[in-house]
Formats: C-alpha cells, structure tokens, sequence
C-alpha cells in the first residue's frame, strides 16, 4: 500500500471519487464507490519502510493525466480526496483541477488530507518539502469542503498552538473561515478524561441555512491508543470519513463514529497479526505492521461502534 494521492468521482448511478493510498481506494470500493485513481507518487513501497524507491509527479505529468481524462468525457466527478503529496506544483494544478470541476458541479465536495507531518514524543516536523505548506494553506484549503489534519498539520496551517480543547476549537473556527464546511482534527495529544492511553479526535461541522444563518455540530472522540507505528492511518481515516460523510451528510458524529470505531477494528487487527509475526519479545517491523485491509472487509463495511462521539 503505498502513500499516493488520488482523484475520485461519483456519477448518478455510482460514486466515483479519489482516495489517498492503494489501501483507501479498497476502503472505498468495498463502501460502494467507483474509483478513479492518479498518483501523486509512484513509490516502490510506503515511506515507514527504511528505503524506497520511485518517481514524484509534478503538474505536468497531472495536467497530462486529467487532460487524457476530458479527452474522454469521463471527468464528471462529484467527490475528490487528495492526500500525500511532494510537490508543489504538482499540488496547485490539484487546485486548478478541483476549481474547474466544480463549475461543472456545484455539489462536488473535496476532500483534502493535508498531509505535511506529525509529532513525535511531543515535538513536531514535517515530512514533506516545508514549501508546501504555504500552497495548502493559501490555495488547497479555501477550495476544499473538508479538511482532516492531525493536531501538527492544524497548528501548521493557522499559525497557532493548541495547548486545549478551547485551543482546538478555536483553531477548527480558524480553519472554518479559511473555507472547508467540515473541520476533523484527526488525533492530538490533548489529555483525556480517560486518561493517557487514549487518543482524542476532535470534528465541528458548520451548514449556513437558507436563512442566512450558521448551524455548528462539534464532536469530540476518544480512542485507545494503540502501541505501534502505522503508516496509512490518515489516508484510511480520510476516505471512511469521506465515505460515511456521504452516507450521513448532515450528521457527523455518526460519520465519525463510523470512521474511528472501523479504525479501531483495523489497527487492532493488524497489531495483533504483527505481534504473532514477529514473536514473543520482538518488535514488529515495517512489513508486519502493514494494515490488515483485506482481512478487515467486514467491519469496513458495516463497523460495530465501539468508539462513541461526545456532542459538545
């Protein structure tokens, strides 16, 4: 499964859209979506491993993919989630795209992970060229419908800390006016009332209604924490939500429930795979820990809740 980014759709009779890795386009092919696919990166396996190998698109190399695509009349897309992603020009022409698309329809809804980096043992950094970030947030997030950075990504793209959940949500009213209807801030290092073994996701969806006013629905989650390194989880995470926000447009507490309890089916699957791998006493590897998609089918496609959202 390597870390890609891709573009998705849906027509009338089925959805189409663009998912993030090899693993989401699974996800969201088991959840009833037709997918197209177009690479960010052709990479010979994802970057968790120690080497790897292959090739960074650029907007040349996209222009020509999405132009073979309306040579063809097949560009009618209603949904499109990008995620990994290591250039900057390769992601304005993303941008371009998406504008366009939406004048061919105004309900397309886009989807962008923004991924940039993530924090380890309290500090952060970015695993991308730190000249994307100025691109996603200046041009990727006003177009985009909903955004799904970590707590790093957040602090990246608004400039400010987050130190508690009034931080947080602050933080997701500042993301709100830069343009994305719904905000989730995927996983942050907030302390829980559960205490450190869990994880805390925090989402606000805001609607204007016909009369001019704003409807906000904020959510907060708590998930166990899970002792390992994956690679693919906020890829995974963007095209569930993608997904169950389609299925539940106007409730995201259940979108995320779904979301992060399939998750949780996911990871603990695949931890508990890697450990009988490696052995009593060894520390799964890179390989070990690769997520456990295919095994998961069933609780992708209709997940026991086992995390509740908090409305707040």
């Amino acid at each position: 499964c390597c870390c890609q980014c891709h573009f998705c759709s849906m027509s009338a009779a089925v959805v189409k859209y663009c998912v993030v890795c090899l693993c989401c386009m699974y996800v969201d092919s088991v959840l009833g979506f037709e997918v197209d696919t177009v690479n960010s990166v052709q990479f010979s396996n994802h970057t968790g491993y120690a080497h790897w190998k292959g090739q960074v698109l650029n907007s040349d190399e996209l222009h020509e993919l999405y132009d073979g695509l309306k040579l063809n009349e097949v560009n009618r897309y209603d949904y499109v989630l990008t995620g990994y992603t290591r250039d900057t020009s390769f992601l304005a022409m993303v941008v371009d795209i998406v504008q366009e698309l939406k004048q061919q329809n105004s309900n397309l809804v886009y989807v962008c992970d923004p991924v940039m980096g993530d924090k380890w043992n309290g500090e952060g950094s970015m695993y991308v060229p730190k000249d994307l970030l100025p691109v996603y947030r200046d041009k990727v997030v006003p177009v985009a419908d909903i955004i799904t950075p970590n707590q790093f990504e957040a602090e990246l793209l608004t400039g400010r800390k987050i130190h508690t959940e009034k931080d947080a949500l602050e933080v997701m009213d500042m993301l709100h006016a830069m343009g994305p209807e719904t905000v989730v801030i995927t996983s942050s290092d907030l302390q829980t009332p559960l205490g450190n073994d869990y994880l805390i996701a925090l989402g606000s969806h805001r609607k204007t209604k016909a009369d001019g006013t704003k409807m906000t629905q904020r959510i907060r989650m708590e998930s166990p924490k899970v002792d390992a390194v994956f690679v693919g989880t906020g890829d995974l995470f963007a095209a569930m939500l993608l997904a169950w926000t389609h299925k539940h447009p106007n409730n995201l507490k259940v979108a995320c429930e779904k979301t992060v309890s399939a998750m949780q089916h996911v990871l603990q699957r695949t931890i508990k795979s890697a450990k009988a791998q490696a052995g009593e006493g060894n520390k799964p590897n890179s390989a070990q820990l690769e997520l456990r998609m295919v095994q998961s089918k069933k609780d992708i496609e209709n997940p026991e809740i086992i995390v509740k959202a908090t409305v707040l």
